[in-house]
């Protein structure tokens, strides 16, 4: 089954954690941190985008296209991501503004 986002939604694999530390520890389950790391699977169009005056009336409309892309390897907001289970296979849903950056 595939998903296909909406809006500025992501869809991504999130990378496991490191199994030991920098110095060797080995850090067990409980005390690993959720990753903050991945890799886009699924990518929506963009969003519509509605400025505003200073009344509250809509002054202007404009669509924004996501930027990101299919096989980008990313840094996300940890708290921001929104689990979903797909084929067996836990992934996770954040929108483009959550995305910190891009890794190369």
């Amino acid at each position: 089954m595939k998903v296909k986002p909406l809006q500025d939604w992501v869809v991504i694999r999130p990378q496991e954690a490191d199994e030991k530390s920098v110095g060797g520890i080995i850090i067990p389950d409980v005390a690993k941190e959720k990753p903050e790391r991945g890799e886009v699977l699924a990518v929506g169009e963009g969003k519509n985008v509605e400025e505003k005056d200073a009344k509250g009336k809509v002054k202007e409309k404009k669509f924004v296209k996501t930027t990101l892309k299919e096989g980008d390897q990313i840094l996300y907001e940890k708290y921001a991501a929104r689990k979903i289970e797909l084929d067996n296979e836990e992934l996770v849903l954040v929108r483009e503004e959550d995305v910190l950056g891009l890794i190369s």
